[in-house]
């Protein structure tokens, strides 16, 4: 018994051996890529970015050659850092913190330590190269901006930070990413695929040549070029004309959903984000918190749409059956409600029927026309919703899922919302408690590519495609059912007529008259809100905001737009000659209106902005 259990104790150990000896060499791999590790050198091989052109092929974003200094902390040698730091401009201290993070960073991968030199920098450190040990020079593309303009749309590219490399495998230490707009979107597009190469090295960490004669070595593919759906000439006609104000546009194409035009302001100049000086301009940018320049106000600025607004409860109540066009209310400078409560509006003829109301924004009219929506229920909640669902088919109060890099929902209130305010049911609350929503003031708040994707809707009369901004990849139509499926309200068709040509008036004998462009037919709608805010802790009402919505022509809409001035004063006064400019300017090609233009482009809101600093009182004349 004691001879079996010794061959046994003998052959289990045998097999244990054999086992671990099999599972070293052949299961577990550590060992040999740890010394292939110290072998062989990973090269990354950069591929160009894709080019971005405008949507008639216009390039607006290419590359140029750049280089960056990196080090493998494991291979440094002594050298001359007081040389080193002479060629780069670069001071000792901030090289030395360099070097430390990129140990930190892992001693035996690439980092980088002087990104994007110069071309004298270049032609400098390259002759001296063989000083360096452990450095060596990676060639990549940047990006050169052939517009100064669309920063926005656009976006910028960066260094990945740590917390990108650890979610993201294909990136490393030191690569560039997509940040912001169109860059950032679609950054798997653009970037392409880097290429490797592996470089054996000797036992004295010489370059020997490439390993297995380069047979595991890709070749970079570049990365796809795009086209994007924003007219050029009409971005860069916008920026200028919105210079020295703040606010947004967005311009769409009704029949498809295109962004024509995406503009905020302030804006920048994309090239300032791009070479060694990027950070102190990107520093500089996101400290400005008065003018924001790096605030997309044409998707994230959630604002009152005002007037505008009061073309939806028209088409909600003729939907709801509560009014039928010839329905007039008078109106005696504003309607008066509650308690000797009097919401006011500006002098006209009266009584108005819908059409002429909203050719002059009569608020008394809205006003009529919002309560008989929400009274025609059993109770206001139950009002309040239907007016919710009706609004939420527009895609208002959510995002509607565009291809945009940022965005926000706006806000569209309902039942919930107004039992949580009032403590309903300790307190109850009847139409009149949200009578401002009735004209678009009150607790409705629109982005302006909402508000143009509204104006859009109207002139397709009831129906839209999502907005989006990408048109092709490498020459080819995008094939996004997302992007190519209508979406409908809930609003019939027949019920848009009345809209339209009450939008239409607005511009042949309404609030827009004097606006009008020879040659073509607008259906238009312009806004004033309220404007408000805090001030050494006080609740201060400032100049009020412009705002303008339109489509033309009329029958057969091409372009429709949405323009918001903070600090405008009325509709007509900046956002509506902004609006018709930027119409003209993409059916026409050219300018007739050159009076308007000429006032546009001479005018400057930017004491307005200075007023809430500088302590002026804010007027309504000017």
């Amino acid at each position: 018994m004691r001879k079996v259990l010794l061959y046994i104790t003998i052959l289990t150990t045998g097999l244990i051996f054999l086992g671990r000896l099999f599972y070293l060499q052949i299961v577990d791999t550590s060992l040999a890529i740890r010394s292939q590790d110290n072998a062989i050198k990973v090269v990354y091989d950069y591929p160009q970015r894709g080019y971005i052109y405008d949507r008639d092929g216009n390039l607006m974003v290419s590359n140029q050659p750049s280089y960056d200094v990196m080090v493998i902390p494991r291979n440094l040698k002594p050298f001359d850092t007081t040389e080193f730091c002479n060629i780069l401009n670069l001071e000792r201290e901030d090289l030395e913190k360099k070097l430390d993070k990129a140990r930190i960073y892992s001693p035996m991968l690439p980092s980088v330590v002087i990104p994007q030199l110069t071309k004298s920098e270049y032609a400098i450190l390259q002759e001296k190269m063989r000083n360096y040990e452990g450095f060596y020079i990676q060639k990549r593309s940047l990006r050169d901006y052939q517009v100064d303009h669309s920063a926005n749309v656009l976006g910028y590219i960066a260094e990945v930070n740590q917390k990108i490399v650890n979610e993201n495998p294909y990136y490393i230490s030191g690569d560039l990413i997509g940040r912001a707009g169109v860059e950032s979107q679609y950054e798997e597009l653009l970037r392409g695929v880097k290429g490797v190469k592996h470089i054996q090295k000797d036992r004295f960490n010489r370059d020997i040549g490439p390993y297995k004669d380069g047979i595991y070595d890709t070749l970079p593919e570049k990365g796809k070029d795009i086209t994007i759906t924003v007219d050029n000439a009409l971005q860069d006609y916008g920026t200028r004309l919105m210079k020295n104000k703040r606010g947004g546009i967005v311009a769409l194409e009704p029949g498809t959903g295109e962004i024509l035009a995406l503009i905020t302001a302030p804006t920048y100049d994309p090239a300032k984000l791009v070479g060694r000086s990027r950070s102190r301009n990107y520093w500089e940018l996101y400290t400005d918190s008065i003018a924001k320049p790096l605030y997309d106000r044409g998707l994230l600025a959630e604002y009152p749409p005002g007037s505008p607004f009061k073309t939806l409860n028209a088409l909600i109540a003729l939907q709801e059956g509560v009014v039928d066009t010839r329905d007039s209310f008078s109106c005696n400078h504003g309607y008066v409600y509650g308690r000797g409560r009097k919401l006011g509006c500006h002098a006209h003829r009266s009584p108005l029927s819908m059409i002429p109301g909203i050719a002059q924004s009569c608020n008394a009219y809205f006003a009529n026309v919002y309560r008989r929506v929400i009274e025609k229920y059993p109770t206001p909640q139950k009002g309040m919703d239907a007016w919710n669902m009706h609004l939420r088919s527009f895609g208002l109060g959510q995002f509607m899922g565009n291809d945009l890099s940022t965005g926000r929902p706006g806000k569209i209130p309902d039942a919930d919302y107004y039992n949580m305010i009032y403590d309903y049911p300790t307190y109850k609350w009847y139409a009149t408690a949200t009578l401002s929503n009735a004209i678009g003031q009150g607790e409705v708040l629109m982005t302006p590519i909402q508000l143009a994707n509204m104006a859009a809707i109207i002139g397709n009369k009831g129906w839209y495609y999502t907005p989006h901004i990408l048109k092709e990849i490498n020459g080819q139509p995008i094939k996004n059912e997302k992007f190519t499926t209508k979406n409908y309200t809930t609003i019939e068709a027949r019920h848009f007529d009345p809209v339209i040509e009450g939008m239409h008036e607005v511009y042949k004998s309404g609030t827009a008259s004097t606006l009008r462009i020879p040659g073509v037919e607008i259906a238009g709608k312009t806004g004033t809100a309220e404007n408000f805010t805090k001030i050494n802790g006080k609740r201060v009402q400032l100049t009020d905001h412009s705002i303008f919505v339109a489509f033309a022509p009329v029958d057969n809409p091409k372009i429709a737009i949405a323009v918001f001035v903070e600090n405008g004063y009325w509709g007509s006064r900046y956002a509506g000659r902004i609006a018709s400019l930027m119409i003209e300017k993409y059916l026409k090609g050219t300018i007739t209106r050159t009076d308007m233009e000429d006032w546009i482009m001479s005018h400057s809101l930017e004491d307005e902005y200075a007023k809430p600093l500088s302590g002026e009182p804010f007027t309504i004349n000017k």
